[in-house]
This record gives C-alpha cells, sequence and structure tokens, in this order.
C-alpha cells in the first residue's frame, strides 16, 4: 500500500516542479514591462539623478505620446507594431550613460532615437524586446561665430542648427540636409548630405569633434576615443558603436544673397531632353550650383485621362540670378532658365524655400518639430556612374507610368564630393558617382493591402533600374535606410549576413568598420537590423567578459528555455 502513495507524492512534487519550470521558461522567453522596469529603475538610480522623472514604462499616461513624438514613418505607427518595454529620455549625459549601462546590465536591446527619420523605423521598432533611449531633450547648440564653430547636441533638429546660426551671423551656415525636422544624431552618424554638398562637402566633411557614450558607459570625445572610432562614427551610422552626445562642426561661409530656383517640365514638354542635359551638366557644373531633379508619374494636362513623366529641377546658387542664368544659359539650354524663374534671397529664407514653407514664413518656423506628424512611405537608393542613354530613359518612363506612383529624385555629385577620397570617413561613396537616386512612395491609406501595394511598386521600379545603376556592389546610402537589401538575424548577429548589406553601404569601408567594431564593442551590444557586424574571428584584444549579464538575450534565453523543457522530458520518462 505504500508504493501509490509514493508514487502520489512524486506526481504532486512533479505538478509543482512542472508549473515551476513553465513559470521560468515563460520568464526567460518574454521579459515584460513589469519584469525589467523595476530593475532598470534600481539600476539606474545608482548612476543618476531623477531616474524616474526620464523613466516611462508602458503603463504610464505619457508612454504613447511620446513614443508616437518622433515616428516619422506611419507604418510602423500602429496598434500592432512591437513596442518597447520603456522609454528613456536622458535630460544630461549621466542619463545616457547610466542608460547604457543597466540596459547592457539586462541584456536587452537599446534603440537610440534622435529625429524618428530613419525609413524603416530602426530607432524606435524591433522584433526583440527593446528599450528606447529618446534624445530629444538633449539639444543645445552653441555657436561661436568668432572661431566659425558650433557644437550641436544629438537630439537638436537641423531647422534648429540653421537657426542658432543665423542668430549670431547672416553670412554663416552649415552643409545639411533640407528637412528641419531630421534629428542630427542619425542624419550627421550617416553622412549628412544636402545642397551645399557640391561647394562645402557633407556634413560629416565639417565635422571636427564629437562626443559619444562607448559600451562601457565612459564618454569619450575624439582624443580619447581615438582616431579610428572618430572615423567611424561620421558615416558609418552612430548607432553601432555607442550613443552619440554631440558634434562639433565647422561652419562655412555664404553669400549675403543666393539664388533659388524651380523649373518643371512634363514629356510633352521635351522632358527628356532636360534630363539628358541634366546629367551631363549637374555633377560637373559650378560648384557653387546644386540643381536636384525630381521624377514623378503625374496627369498628363495634353490628353485627358493619360499619365506623364514631369521633370522638376531645384536648385540652390551661392551667388547672384543673374550670374546662374548666364550660367545655364549656355550650359543647360534645355532648362530654359530666365530671371524670372529665379529668386534672389538670404540664405536662412533659402532654408525655407527649400522646407516648403510659405514665402513669407519668418525663421523661427525652423524651430517647430512637428511632432505627430508621419505619412506612409517606403524609400530606397541607388548610385548613377554611367549617364541614362534616351533609350534607356523612355524605357524607365514607361515603367513608371505603369507603376503610377513611384518616383525619383535624383542628387548631383561632383564639385568637393570628387575631390574627398573614398576613404577619409566611413563614407564612401565620393568621386565616380555622378549622382544618388532616391527611389519615394508615399501613399495616405493604413492597411496592409495598401502598403503592400506601393512598397511592391518602389521594389519593383528599383528592378527595372539595375542595369543603369553602381553594381559589384550595388550601392546604397546608409541613410536610405532600407531592409530589402539585407537584415542581421538577432539570434546569430552574424558577419555573414551583416557582409551583405554592409558592402553596399559602405563599399571597400566595410571591413574597416567591422574590425573597429569589434575592437570597441565585442559583444555587440549596440546592435540593429543593419548594423555594423563583429568579426569573432579578428584578434582584437578587446574583453570578452561580461556575457553572462545578458539574462534576456536571444542566444541564452532560447538556450535555457531548450534545458527547461529537457529536464521536464528527463522527468517524464523517469516518471514513466
Amino acid at each position: 500500500m505504500g508504493k501509490p502513495t509514493t508514487l502520489t507524492n512524486f506526481s504532486g512534487i512533479f505538478f509543482l516542479l512542472f508549473l515551476f519550470l513553465l513559470h521560468v521558461s515563460a520568464l526567460l522567453a518574454s521579459p515584460t514591462p513589469e519584469s525589467v522596469y523595476g530593475p532598470f529603475l534600481k539600476c539606474l538610480t545608482n548612476y543618476t539623478k531623477l531616474s524616474d522623472q526620464i523613466l516611462f514604462a508602458q503603463t504610464n499616461p505619457s508612454f504613447s505620446s511620446l513614443l508616437q513624438a518622433y515616428i516619422r514613418n506611419a507604418r510602423f505607427n500602429t496598434t500592432t507594431t512591437p513596442k518597447p518595454l520603456i522609454i528613456v529620455t536622458p535630460l544630461e549625459h549621466s542619463h545616457v550613460q547610466g542608460a547604457v549601462i543597466c540596459t547592457k546590465s539586462i541584456g536587452i536591446q537599446l534603440k537610440i532615437r534622435s529625429g524618428g527619420h530613419d525609413f524603416e523605423g530602426i530607432s524606435y521598432v524591433s522584433n526583440q524586446p527593446f528599450i528606447i533611449l529618446d534624445m530629444f531633450h538633449l539639444r543645445n547648440i552653441s555657436v561661436d561665430i568668432q572661431s566659425e564653430v558650433a557644437v550641436v547636441q544629438a537630439g537638436a533638429t537641423l531647422g534648429e542648427v540653421y537657426y542658432r546660426i543665423w542668430e549670431k551671423s547672416k553670412v554663416h551656415g552649415f552643409p545639411s540636409g533640407v528637412c528641419p525636422t531630421v534629428g542630427v544624431g542619425g542624419h550627421l552618424s550617416g553622412g549628412g548630405y544636402g545642397n551645399m554638398m557640391r561647394k562645402y562637402g557633407l556634413s560629416i566633411d565639417n565635422v571636427i569633434d564629437a562626443q559619444i557614450v562607448d559600451v562601457n558607459g565612459r564618454i569619450l570625445n575624439r582624443e580619447s576615443m581615438g582616431e579610428e572610432l572618430f572615423w567611424a562614427i561620421r558615416g558609418g551610422g552612430g548607432a553601432s558603436f555607442g550613443v552619440i552626445l554631440s558634434y562639433t562642426v565647422k561652419l562655412v561661409q555664404v553669400p549675403e544673397k543666393v539664388t533659388v530656383f524651380q523649373v518643371a517640365k512634363a514629356l510633352e514638354e521635351n522632358a527628356t531632353e532636360l534630363v539628358l542635359q541634366w546629367q551631363q551638366v549637374a555633377p560637373h557644373t559650378d560648384d557653387r550650383l546644386f540643381m536636384r531633379l525630381l521624377l514623378q508619374p503625374v496627369s498628363s494636362k495634353v490628353v485627358k485621362g493619360q499619365k506623364t513623366i514631369r521633370a522638376t529641377v531645384m536648385a540652390l546658387f551661392l551667388g547672384g540670378a543673374d550670374e546662374v542664368v548666364t550660367l545655364l544659359g549656355k550650359e543647360f539650354p534645355a532648362l530654359g532658365l530666365n530671371k524670372g524663374n529665379c529668386s534672389e534671397m538670404s540664405w536662412i529664407d533659402s532654408v525655407l524655400w527649400w522646407g516648403n514653407f510659405d514665402n513669407d514664413t519668418k525663421p523661427d518656423a525652423l524651430l517647430e518639430r512637428n511632432i505627430n506628424n508621419a505619412s506612409f512611405l517606403k524609400r530606397k537608393s541607388d548610385y548613377v556612374q554611367k549617364p541614362i542613354s534616351k533609350d534607356g530613359l523612355e524605357g524607365i518612363w514607361k515603367k513608371m507610368i505603369e507603376l503610377r506612383k513611384t518616383g525619383f529624385v535624383f542628387n548631383p555629385y561632383g564639385g568637393k564630393m570628387s575631390e574627398i577620397p573614398s576613404d577619409v570617413t566611413a563614407f564612401p561613396h565620393r568621386a565616380g558617382n555622378l549622382f544618388k537616386i532616391q527611389y519615394s512612395v508615399n501613399w495616405d491609406e493604413p492597411g496592409e493591402a495598401f502598403e503592400n501595394n506601393f512598397t511592391s511598386q518602389a521594389r519593383r521600379l528599383y528592378s527595372y533600374m539595375t542595369p543603369f545603376v553602381s553594381s559589384n556592389p550595388r550601392s546604397a546610402f546608409l541613410n536610405y535606410r532600407d531592409l530589402d537589401i539585407g537584415t542581421n538575424n538577432f539570434g546569430k548577429n552574424s558577419y555573414e549576413e551583416g557582409v551583405v548589406y554592409g558592402v553596399k553601404y559602405f563599399n571597400d569601408n566595410f571591413e574597416r568598420l567591422v574590425k573597429i567594431k569589434t575592437e570597441v564593442d565585442p559583444e555587440n551590444f549596440f546592435r540593429n537590423e543593419q548594423s555594423v557586424p563583429t568579426h569573432p574571428g579578428l584578434d582584437t584584444g578587446a574583453s570578452k567578459s561580461g556575457a553572462g549579464k545578458l539574462l534576456y538575450s536571444s542566444l541564452y534565453r532560447e538556450l535555457m528555455v531548450k534545458m527547461v523543457w529537457l529536464l521536464i522530458l528527463e522527468l517524464f520518462t523517469r516518471l514513466l
């Protein structure tokens, strides 16, 4: 009679053990906001003040508004989009240091957001448990006109940078992007191009120092981080290496008056000849002149119900209207530019013009961040190294009209861009490139069907363009994030997966970036879907310790879940 009792007791013990292991398995498989917030807050309190005022869990009433404020692509602002466990909004450098140390101690992925303009939502979306470090409070800008430098924190926007320079000087500017709400941190670390790039190069060509929080929570400047890391965070994407706190930049001189113009022609108005000439002129003309070309499928004004292609040239000339009209009358007759097309204005007013503000808008409009403002969009990129023939263009027009929505933005290179060697910074796309292509499609309707339709259009046009663009590798621009060209599986974080997209973004600079990454962040804490990978085969001498702290890392989690269930299976076998 004793045996059944023993079996009964053993079964009861086994059942309790089963429930316990099931609970442990669930805990390891899925960290929750509740399970993370307490330990994270306790850790952060050890390093910083005001810890509870900069942490926002999903249960906080301000969580949703904070998250949505800097989502710039509505594709990633849905109820089903994965949400962060916590949002951290640092007010000072020590908060950033603490956030890095504490996030690392629990092994959760850290996403770093400055403006939210990355086209694939990489700074605020992940399929892994993650925390957002949102830098928008760190937006101080210090301008020293006498030294012609500015120190700009990563959470500032480009519009704020331009405004603060204009406050101090009417004949200084900075070569950077035309969208005023773009965040400095991501824009500059990915290269930072704009309409003065042919005269002054990229934003990163005018960066002379930086501050970064590394994987150990240290604040480093150019001297203490070393020239290799300083090289990497100028074009290699700062989020692969640490958290950018600020950049120190050289200001550039601009005339008291600059000239802008916009001229549009449809196919019926000889737009094909315009585009042919643009390819010959825009990359080679006076380096003070930047002529962006927009190509869009639109409804024809000549034949009702039919589509045509409209070619629009938008330009900034660092000089007067008479000079640019004379110049392009000789070099670019297909444009038909006359003085009536041109507007002379101050440089700061040209910033507003490029930002699509009304003509009477005051410069302080550049301080508006336009939060909670997003459309549905998809972007892709290419580089063109040989002019596209007339036959080639006509085939492209047919494909664009067939697809009906996706357009192009052609951005000319040449000038200063051809003078700077490709390995001076991590950004490699220099001499040999005539222009960069942005594939652009926007839509207003939510839903998976619309998204699939419009993203498919962009991908089909991208595929069609294969014969006309760079190859081996087919290059891409890091700041036009495009997950179609490859992603890294977080279960592996492998070099083999990283090299697929890495050589497209960085060309011959990729291997140097991998070496630097492996040295400064050997455990690959700073990672995202397209971050620079580590290479386990590189002997850098860097410490590999600390891996045991990664409680929620994907590999550790998977291993522990398997071990738990193997233990349960073993108990079942013994019972039977």
